[in-house]
């Protein structure tokens, strides 16, 4: 795959998880909106192949499709926000930003969720009134813990006895 094609593909990839082909998105107009999009981004510049994907790449570590929703949800509103500072009086950047809002507007779960391991990754764990929450949660998240890991192991065993292994 070429760096130009990226932002199609992450895009296709984004529909693709949220339930959009073949409802109302014509992929012909949306390939030709990028392509002008390109060209406003200069994006067949040198620069483009340097360092790899920004989006693609992280998109292979996640490989449940709720975990999927999640970052799709962030990529998205990624681009909302760099289409943000384009000129919003072309239509191709118009139509681009509808189709990103619809599909925003179709998964804020994923988005609450992306905001809590956010929130998480925020939290000063060095703070002395963090620890005293976070130690009187610790039985709590580890019985969870437990409960997951039992829950998943039951799927595992019950899938192998109906594969007949």
């Amino acid at each position: 795959m070429t760096c130009q094609t990226y932002s199609l593909f992450v895009l296709s990839v984004v529909m693709l998880y949220f339930g959009c082909f073949g409802n109302k998105l014509d992929l012909a107009q949306l390939q030709n909106d990028i392509d002008q999009l390109k060209a406003d981004f200069n994006a067949s510049h040198a620069d483009v192949a340097v360092g790899g994907p920004i989006f693609t790449g992280k998109l292979l570590n996640w490989t449940e499709r709720n975990e999927k929703r999640i970052i799709l949800s962030q990529i998205v509103s990624m681009y909302l926000k760099m289409l943000e500072n384009a000129d919003n009086t072309k239509a191709h950047v118009r139509h681009i930003s509808e189709e990103l809002y619809t599909l925003k507007n179709s998964l804020p779960d994923g988005l609450k969720k992306m905001n809590d391991l956010m929130d998480l990754a925020k939290l000063q764990m060095t703070d002395l009134k963090i620890q005293r929450k976070a130690v009187n949660e610790l039985f709590s998240v580890l019985h969870m813990l437990v409960e997951t890991s039992a829950s998943l192991k039951r799927k595992r065993s019950q899938c192998r006895w109906l594969a007949g292994g």
